[in-house]
């Protein structure tokens, strides 16, 4: 293998692969699964319908070098996504704005809200549920109370098995009210989906002659990781690894196993052109499952038949895939430990949604790629070939 292994041929492995190549860096490029892309790998079924069985992945950014990078390898179609909440068998926007205030409430009450909260709040705002649950003005409260058990504590308990109270602002902040009449659930400058899906452009990305890419290899195979030293297939490596998997992993549940949400996902095709009103549809007072999300809705437009899926949060064991860190702060503490560890080894690097035990959008999961290079380059001296 060469000087560079980077575990993992996700979006974030993949970038970090691309960067080095086209520096002449020779990168090998290592992932147990047998597809590339990680958990945003698609693909088209036989009735032409393009396929993300991981659950929805749409790609949104502020940040043009991100989507100027990626644009090397995909062209886009145009794609905003709107996301409606089944609530007690009504269909309203979510983020919870000024329409789906009015699809809740009469209008008398509906306008005497609306005043408020631009009086209050402001035109154009965007207000995390929790913040405005301690508002000071007894109606933004009540108002507060409504969005908070229709919207955002059935799904809460649902999804992660705790309160919203519980999960801290890291993820209750994802999903704000928004004082205007805006209906988008990303209001990013960039808002795309990759022509031909994202599998494509991640393989478009590891293309390259100075990558090796390894499928169907499990890391734990060939590293090992002891006393600060790094060894590969039994011999002691001196090169760089970066690492974006589970990292309990590497370090053989040394310190506990990190909690994590899971899903199950069924996945249907019916006879029909359309089965939803939206791509997605989250089901926040009913049901077991938290969302169905229909594929004709992204960008392939109207068929004969249609895919949805639905998914069912559940713990997540060893044996399952994780999805969803759970940010509490002992769980951070415990994170903690495995993050000083892998301190310890000079030439591993943690990067990624499960290596450093973060939940982060596909952009930002972009953006700490290029920052990782930079960092890199700056600590360690490659041989010249």
């Amino acid at each position: 293998m060469d000087k560079l292994i980077i575990v993992g041929a996700g979006l974030s492995g993949a970038t970090l692969a691309r960067l080095f190549a086209d520096g002449g860096k020779d990168v090998t490029v290592v992932d147990k699964r047998a597809t590339i892309g990680g958990n945003a790998y698609d693909y088209v079924d036989k009735n032409g319908i393009r396929v993300q069985p991981y659950g929805p992945h749409i790609f949104h950014t502020k940040e043009k070098e991100v989507f100027d990078f990626l644009s090397k390898f995909t062209e886009w179609n145009a794609y905003e996504h709107k996301v409606l909440a089944n609530v007690k068998g009504k269909l309203v926007p979510v983020p919870f704005n000024l329409t789906s205030l009015y699809a809740c409430f009469p209008k008398a009450k509906a306008d005497r809200i609306k005043k408020i909260l631009t009086e209050e709040i402001g035109v154009d705002k965007h207000v995390p549920i929790l913040q405005l649950k301690q508002h000071e003005n007894a109606e933004i409260r009540e108002f507060a109370h409504f969005v908070y058990n229709n919207i955002f504590y059935k799904y809460t308990k649902k999804q992660w098995k705790m309160k919203p109270e519980d999960l801290g602002n890291a993820v209750m902040d994802r999903v704000p009210v928004y004082v205007s009449y805006e209906d988008r659930y990303f209001t990013d400058d960039y808002q795309f989906m990759p022509k031909n899906g994202f599998s494509e452009m991640i393989t478009n990305m590891l293309r390259h002659p100075h990558i090796r890419l390894k499928l169907n290899t499990d890391a734990a195979g060939v590293l090992s990781f002891k006393d600060g030293k790094i060894y590969l297939e039994g011999k002691e490596f001196n090169g760089v690894v970066v690492y974006t998997g589970r990292v309990e992993e590497i370090f053989g549940y040394s310190f506990g196993a990190l909690p994590y949400r899971t899903l199950k996902f069924k996945v249907k095709t019916f006879n029909r052109s359309s089965f939803q009103n939206a791509a997605v549809v989250n089901y926040t007072t009913s049901h077991r499952f938290t969302r169905i999300t229909e594929f004709t809705k992204f960008t392939c437009g109207a068929k004969d038949k249609t895919v949805i899926v639905k998914e069912y949060p559940k713990k997540c064991k060893k044996s399952d895939m994780p999805y969803y860190p759970i940010p509490t702060e002992k769980n951070c503490a415990q994170y903690e430990k495995y993050a000083a560890e892998a301190a310890k080894y000079k030439n591993l690097y943690l990067l990624g949604r499960l290596a450093n035990y973060k939940y982060i959008n596909m952009d930002i999961a972009v953006l700490n790629a290029m920052k990782m290079f930079d960092k890199i380059n700056e600590e360690y001296v490659f041989d010249e070939e």
